[in-house]
């Protein structure tokens, strides 16, 4: 019983902190990297939705099934991230394996840089804010892993995940 808690709470930390990391990221990115006049740009806006895209608004409540799959992804190895340093590599690994040598292709990607067409200065404008996504995933990593024992870790986790579901489904809805 005790493996069967152990997984469901591994697979809920990485949702919980990946949906709250993923928001904290684009809220940095859309108030200091000024997403909304950059997105709006020719050379992007055949490539992005307008951030006044019903889509957009549903973004954030979406991640929770990218959550899910991040965390199915890590299973196999989750016993390493309660090692020294693990959720430094952790950190390591993800930015490695999903920000710079991702497969598609994407902006800022090693691909990336080789296949699309838009010009390097234009494609490393992401950066910043997939380091805050990375260090705000570790980071409530590292605070859910230290507090796991007390209750309101798992009621904080669930306000905040479902206040951004709510809130995106509202922004959604308004579009």
């Amino acid at each position: 019983m005790e493996k069967k808690a152990s997984f469901g709470k591994f697979i809920w930390q990485i949702t919980y902190a990946h949906t709250i990391a993923y928001f904290i990221a684009g809220v940095f990115a859309i108030l200091f990297l000024n997403y909304k006049e950059l997105f709006e740009l020719d050379i992007y806006s055949g490539q992005v939705r307008s951030l006044d895209d019903p889509l957009v608004a549903l973004g954030p409540g979406l991640q929770i099934f990218r959550g899910l799959i991040l965390a199915l992804a890590l299973l196999p190895i989750r016993k390493s991230f309660d090692e020294k340093y693990g959720l430094f590599k952790l950190g390591l690994l993800v930015l490695g394996l999903s920000v710079v040598s991702t497969y598609s292709g994407g902006m800022a990607s090693f691909d990336g840089f080789i296949y699309n067409k838009l010009p390097i200065k234009y494609q490393i404008h992401c950066y910043p804010e997939a380091i805050i996504w990375i260090l705000s995933f570790i980071g409530i990593l590292a605070i859910s892993k230290k507090y796991e024992h007390k209750n309101i870790t798992t009621i904080l986790s669930i306000v905040f995940t479902a206040l951004i579901c709510l809130s995106s489904m509202m922004g959604f809805l308004l579009g």
